[in-house]
C-alpha cells in the first residue's frame, strides 16, 4: 500500500462532502421533479416520459452503473483511481443537467429524441460522477472512526440539498422566472449547473487516495464478481439497500395523498397559521418586494403547503440525527446503532396508522422523531458498504471497492424503482381515481395503511437481515487492526 496516514483533516471532509452536496442538488431535482417537468413544462405526454424515464432508469442501473465500476477499479492515474473521475465528469455533468432542463423549440419527435438523449447522456454522467464519488470514501482513510466522520459530514451535505429541492425549489423557479416556468427552470438549473462544477472541482482539489492496491492484489472481472457472490455481509448489504429505498420512495410518493386526502384541511390550516407559518411567508414576502424581487410564491392551499413544511421540519431532524451518528457509530459499532435507529424510527412510521386526520401536530411531531432516528442512519448505511470492501479485501487479499459500491448503487435504483411503482400500483388497487377532491372511503383507508404499516414493512425487514451481517464492532476493530499491519508490511517491502 502506497501510505498508511488515515487521518483526515477538516478541510478534506468539507471538500468531499462538496461533492455530494453538487450530485444531489441535480439527483434531487431528477427523483423529485422530472416527470413534472416533462409533462407540465417541456409537454411530452405522460406515457412518453414515464417510458423515457423507466427505460433511461434501466440502463443506469445494469449498464452503466456496472461498467463504470468495472473501469474505475482498473483505472490508474498520478490523482489516483477515483478522483480523477470527478474531475472529468465535473464540466460535463453541469452542462447536461442544464440541457437535460432546457425546453428547445422542436416538434414532437424532435422533442422525444432530445429529452431521451440528454437524460441518457445525463444518467451515464451521473453515475460516472457519483460510482467513483462514493467508492473514494472507501480509499480516503482506513480508520472505520474517520470513515464514520467522513460520512456525517457528507450527509449533512446531501441534506442540505435535499432540503434546497424539496423546499425551495418551486419557489425559486417561479421567482428567477417570473412566473415563466420554463425559464425558471432554466435558470436554476443553469445556477445549479455552475456551482456543481465548482464543488466538484473543490472536493477533487482537497481529497488524496490513501488506500492503494497493489498489482498482487488487483483481480479480474471474473474473480470480482465471485468475490461477491461469497461475501455474506455483500449479499446483506445489496438487499437492505434495496429494502430502505423501496421505503424511502414509498413515503415519499405516498405522504402527499395522505395531506391531500386523509388529513383535515380545516385542521391544517388552522396549524400552519397557529404555528406561525403564514406570518413568516408573508413577512418573507413583503421584505422581497421591498427588495425589488419578486413575491416567494409558496404553495397556497393548505394540503401542499403543509405538505412542505412537513418535509423540511423532516429534513431539518435528519441533519440533527446525521451529527450523532458518528459518535453512537464510534462506541456501539456501526451495525448495532443502524439497527437500533431503524428499528425505532419505524414504530414512529407505524403510529400513523392511529392519528385521527385533525391530529397535525402529533403528525408532525412523529415525523420528526422519525426523521432524527432515520438520519442516524443515513451516513451508516455508506460507511458500512465501505467496510463491506475492506471485509472483502481481508478475506480475500484483494481490492475491489468500486464494483462493490456498483453493486449498491444498482440496489438503490431498483429499491426506488419498485417503492415508486408500488405507490401506484397500491393507489390502483384500492381503487384512487384522479381528479376527484374526496376519494372513496377504501382509498383514504388505503393511504392511511400504506404511510403507516406498507411503509414500515421494508424497515422491519431490513432490521431482520442485520442478525446475518457479520461485521458488529468487534469485528471492525479485527478488520481494521489486520489490515493495518498488512499495509504497513506491504509498504516496508515496497
Amino acid at each position: 500500500m502506497a501510505s498508511t496516514e488515515h487521518a483526515l483533516s477538516v478541510r478534506e471532509k468539507l471538500g468531499y462532502s462538496l461533492g455530494d452536496l453538487a450530485a444531489n442538488l441535480i439527483f434531487q431535482t431528477l427523483i423529485t421533479y422530472l416527470a413534472f417537468f416533462y409533462t407540465d413544462v417541456y409537454r411530452l405526454p405522460a406515457a412518453t416520459a414515464a417510458t423515457i424515464i423507466f427505460v433511461v432508469g434501466l440502463l443506469g442501473a445494469f449498464v452503466f452503473t456496472p461498467l463504470i465500476g468495472i473501469a474505475a477499479d482498473r483505472t490508474s492515474t498520478r490523482w489516483g483511481r477515483f478522483r480523477p473521475w470527478i474531475l472529468w465528469t465535473a464540466i460535463p455533468f453541469g452542462v447536461l443537467s442544464l440541457l437535460a432542463f432546457s425546453t428547445p423549440d422542436l416538434g414532437e419527435r424532435g422533442k422525444v429524441i432530445y429529452a431521451l438523449g440528454t437524460y441518457a447522456l445525463l444518467v451515464c454522467v451521473y453515475a460516472a460522477n457519483n460510482l467513483p464519488y462514493s467508492a473514494l470514501s472507501g480509499v480516503l482513510t482506513g480508520s472505520m472512526a474517520q470513515r464514520n466522520s467522513l460520512s456525517a459530514y457528507r450527509f449533512v451535505a446531501v441534506m442540505i440539498a435535499q432540503f434546497i429541492i424539496q423546499v425551495l425549489l418551486m419557489p425559486l423557479v417561479l421567482i428567477l422566472g417570473d412566473g415563466d416556468r420554463v425559464r425558471g427552470f432554466e435558470q436554476v438549473m443553469t445556477a445549479f449547473a455552475l456551482i456543481g462544477t465548482v464543488f466538484f472541482l473543490i472536493t477533487f482539489a482537497t481529497t488524496r487516495e490513501r488506500i492503494v492496491p497493489t498489482r498482487e492484489q488487483t483481480g479480474g472481472i471474473v474473480q470480482d464478481l465471485s468475490d461477491l457472490l461469497h461475501n455474506r455481509p455483500w449479499q446483506v448489504m445489496l438487499a437492505l439497500t434495496v429494502l430502505v429505498f423501496i421505503n424511502l420512495a414509498l413515503k415519499g410518493g405516498t405522504y402527499i395523498y395522505y395531506f391531500q386526502y386523509y388529513m383535515s384541511e380545516a385542521a391544517l390550516a388552522s396549524f400552519l397559521e397557529n404555528s406561525g407559518f403564514n406570518g413568516l411567508i408573508s413577512a418573507l414576502n413583503g421584505a422581497l418586494a421591498s427588495a425589488g424581487f419578486a413575491a416567494f410564491t409558496w404553495p397556497k392551499d393548505a394540503a401542499t403547503s403543509a405538505f412542505s413544511l412537513f418535509n423540511a421540519c423532516g429534513i431539518l431532524c435528519m441533519i440533527l440525527g446525521i451529527g450523532a451518528s458518528r459518535r453512537l457509530a464510534d462506541r456501539f459499532g456501526k451495525r448495532d446503532v443502524f439497527g437500533g435507529a431503524l428499528f425505532v424510527s419505524t414504530l414512529f412510521l407505524l403510529a400513523f396508522y392511529l392519528f385521527p386526520p385533525t391530529a397535525v401536530a402529533v403528525a408532525f411531531a412523529a415525523f420528526m422523531l422519525h426523521g432524527f432516528c432515520y438520519g442516524i442512519t443515513i451516513p451508516l448505511l455508506w460507511a458500512m458498504i465501505a467496510d463491506v470492501a475492506d471485509y472483502s479485501e481481508w478475506k480475500n487479499h484483494r481490492r475491489a471497492t468500486a464494483i462493490i459500491f456498483s453493486a449498491m448503487l444498482c440496489g438503490l435504483k431498483i429499491g426506488l424503482s419498485v417503492g415508486g411503482a408500488l405507490v401506484a400500483a397500491i393507489l390502483a388497487h384500492y381503487g384512487y381515481q384522479a381528479g376527484l377532491v374526496q376519494q372513496p372511503e377504501a382509498v383514504v383507508q388505503g393511504i392511511r395503511l400504506t404511510v403507516s404499516v406498507y411503509c414500515s414493512l421494508p424497515f422491519l425487514l431490513a432490521v431482520a437481515l442485520l442478525f446475518f451481517y457479520r461485521i458488529d464492532k468487534r469485528a471492525e476493530t479485527r478488520i481494521e487492526q489486520d489490515l493495518h499491519l498488512r499495509r504497513r508490511s506491504a509498504d516496508a517491502s515496497a
